[in-house]
């Protein structure tokens, strides 16, 4: 594995009605997977741009949901640093012309679940003040983030905006402290049908062998408190996803400058 090209994503398209159905392959090395990206046509008998969001700007989206870990062990130098790389997030995104108008950004955080915010391009997109509070209800906010990137898909296809593969990327310092093995199923059919694709990212102690479960995908872990350079890596991938023809593959850069790899 190169430091330049790290896991390749790979577009076909799909119909308003049904999903693309492609197994994730193993890269080269077995680290990281092979991805086929989706996408919706714009059929003529849709009305387009029934959204108000989407009359100016009627480009494809690359929806993206960060799923943070917001419990009590969160506190401290973590949340703050968590907290800073989200606001180099959204500076990083607005820096790409493309991706600004492409990329959709949501805010899941669980310790309750909340979502702060609701998918956004990057020029409205707030980052939120994250607070460490509570316990860490895991499987309960991946079957959120799920639901909204169904509901997300569905407002798409209604108004005839085509999609890349919606992200959820789950960034977590603990273990479930809710039942998860439904979250767990729903992610792996999600993996296996081609409708999402799930980052599980584990920081300081968090449980590796819990994450290993959520996913078709091996988790990373985070070099210490790196967050800016893991949103800078993130950042830098969906600029490269949105800035792709519909159809072709997407070299992703190599995580190491923020995982242990």
């Amino acid at each position: 594995m190169s430091d330049e090209e790290y896991p390749i994503f790979e577009e076909e398209p799909t119909s308003p009605s049904e999903e693309a159905s492609h197994e994730d392959q193993q890269s080269a090395d077995g680290s990281y997977p092979v991805f086929d990206e989706e996408q919706v046509p714009m059929y003529e008998e849709e009305t387009p741009f029934e959204g108000a969001e989407f009359v100016d700007n009627p480009e494809p989206r690359c929806p993206c949901v960060l799923l943070l870990d917001t419990s009590t062990s969160m506190s401290g130098q973590p949340i703050n640093e968590l907290n800073s790389g989200l606001h180099s997030f959204k500076q990083e995104l607005l820096q790409d012309e493309l991706a600004a108008k492409r990329v959709e950004v949501a805010v899941v955080s669980f310790g309750p679940v909340t979502v702060e915010t609701d998918f956004q391009t990057p020029d409205v997109f707030t980052p939120p003040t994250l607070e460490a509070n509570g316990e860490t209800p895991m499987g309960a906010a991946i079957e959120q983030a799920l639901n909204m990137v169904h509901e997300r898909k569905e407002v798409y296809k209604q108004n005839g905006i085509n999609y890349y593969r919606p992200w959820v990327f789950l960034i977590t310092d603990g273990a479930p402290t809710d039942p998860w093995g439904n979250a767990a199923q729903c992610v792996k059919a999600g993996e296996q049908d081609g409708s999402i694709a799930f980052f599980p990212v584990g920081v300081q102690d968090a449980n590796m062998d819990v994450l290993g479960k959520l996913s078709k995908r091996t988790p990373l872990k985070l070099q210490g408190l790196q967050f800016q350079d893991l949103f800078a890596w993130l950042s830098k991938s969906l600029q490269r996803v949105s800035q792709s023809q519909l159809g072709t593959e997407v070299n992703l850069p190599a995580p190491t400058s923020w995982a242990e790899i």
